[in-house]
Parts: structure tokens; sequence; C-alpha cells
């Protein structure tokens, strides 16, 4: 049986989908403490509590996590940054995550990204789409950060059997906005249905679920969602005649599942091949 009242440790609870879910969750019933080293703009759900607190300081995340039950881990940098600046909270942060849920014994819900495999090719059809399985090709310092935080996870699991799940987010925002997003896009709805199944699950082990709604042209197929009972409800086919064909125009864009993240920087004369170690 589900324990409402054991508090749920929610870090990055100022950002938008930190916003979304502690609307979502604390609606639900569920005790939250929320961090974040920005202030909480909203009104905080009654029975939880909000510590403003910087990733780096991991003392203060180990008091935070005391007695939690899962830390669902959405702080950090979120877009693309300079590497120094990605640094301390994309993984300095994420070690005093992890570091805290062993010493609770409590499981990760950690927000991967899809940039974490960002310079796979998009698909053509069905049969060409990645698994939870595919090997990483991140497209971004930001996107690095989240290989590595998926590799922490599996960590944690073998050495300390630190259960965590690595949502590999595609587009989590209110609609998506174009034809990119018609296949990458997360209801806010969807994400917090996932985050209590989580929550709720009896086991979940190291797992990895795509982070997307129920969406026709998706880039993403067979993952660990069976193991807590999660389907996504909502589509990003209401959306699809108010976006039409809008596209970037941009060829690297265009080619990768990274969108604009391959772009920013890239370098190339050609693109590289599918094969990560290929010559050719």
């Amino acid at each position: 049986m589900t324990d409402k009242t054991r508090p749920l440790l929610l870090t990055g609870a100022s950002g938008n989908l930190g916003r979304a879910l502690t609307k979502a969750l604390g609606e639900a019933g569920w005790v939250l403490r929320l961090t974040d080293i920005a202030p909480f703009p909203d009104t905080v759900p009654e029975g939880s509590t909000f510590t403003k607190a910087d990733l780096n300081d991991g003392v203060t995340i180990l008091r935070l996590a005391e007695g939690c039950q899962a830390i669902l881990h959405f702080g950090g940098i979120s877009t693309e940054h300079p590497f120094e600046t990605v640094l301390g909270p994309n993984y300095r942060g994420l070690y005093h995550v992890y570091e805290a849920a062993r010493r609770e014994g409590a499981r990760v819900l950690f927000a991967s990204s899809n940039h974490a495999i960002g310079f796979h090719e998009r698909p053509s059809g069905n049969a060409e789409r990645l698994d939870a399985t595919c090997e990483f090709r991140p497209d971004t310092f930001y996107g690095l950060s989240k290989a590595f935080g998926e590799l922490m996870g599996r960590l944690y699991w073998d050495k300390h059997g630190v259960e965590n799940l690595n949502l590999r987010i595609g587009s989590s925002f209110p609609e998506p906005v174009d034809r990119r997003m018609l296949s990458t896009w997360l209801s806010y709805a969807d994400l917090a249905r996932l985050v209590e199944k989580f929550v709720a699950a009896p086991r979940v082990g190291h797992a990895v679920v795509w982070g997307a709604s129920d969406n026709a042209d998706t880039y993403w197929g067979a993952d660990h969602r069976d193991r807590i009972g999660w389907q996504p409800q909502d589509s990003s086919e209401p959306w699809r005649e108010k976006v039409g064909d809008k596209v970037s125009g941009d060829p690297v864009t265009e080619r990768y599942q990274g969108g604009g993240y391959t772009a920013d920087g890239y370098t190339r004369k050609v693109p590289s091949p599918k094969d990560a170690f290929s010559l050719d």
C-alpha cells in the first residue's frame, strides 16, 4: 500500500517541471520536501516544505533526504552551458543525491534527457525506433551530464542496490510547438502519472523509460515502463494541424534526434557515421 505520508524529496522544484509536479503531487496528497537554488514562486502545498539549497551542498542534501522514500531529481542545469557551469550541479550535485539515497534506502527518479542520445539520427520508420538499451550519443555538455547521470544510477544499483529510474525526457511543455515535438512531447499530466507509478511500484531495479506521451510519430520504442505500470494517456495529435510542418530549416537540427542541441557549436563538414567507431 502506498504511504503518502512518507516524504518525497523533489529537487529543481522551482523549474517548470518541478512546479508542475509540485502542483500535481500536492493535490494528490503527497508530502513533499521541495528544494531549489532559486526561490519557489508558487504556494507550497499544505504539509510540504521548501528549502533553498545548492546541489553542491552535500550536507544539506543529506539532511533534506532524511526519512524520504524517494528522491525525484529534477535539479541542475537544464539547458546547454559551458562545461564548467554544468560540472557542479549536474555532476557533483548528482553524486550528493545518490549518496543521500544510499544512506536513506530511497529510490531515485533521475530526470535524464533525450540529449543523452541526441546524435542518433531520426528514424524513417517504426523499425528504426531506438530502444532503452541503445548506446549513449550525447549532443552537448548538458547531454553528456545526463549520460553520466544514468551511469551513476547503474553504479549505485550494482554496488549498493539503489533502485533508480532514468526518465529520458523528450520535450515536456504545455504543448508541442514544432514538428519534432510531435514526436518527443511529454504532457505534464503524463509526467505526474509516471512519478506516482514510480513511487508506488513494488520493484524498479535500474530502469530506463522514454519520457514521451503516446505520440504517433515517436522516435522511441521498447523500455522498462512495464516495471512501474505506466502508460501515457495523452498524445501530441491534437496539435498536429496547429503545428503543421514547422521545422528549423537547419540540416543538422533536422537530421538528429536532439534537434537544435546537435547544431549548437557544430563544426563537422560531413555527418558522423551511424556507427560511432567507424572511419567512414
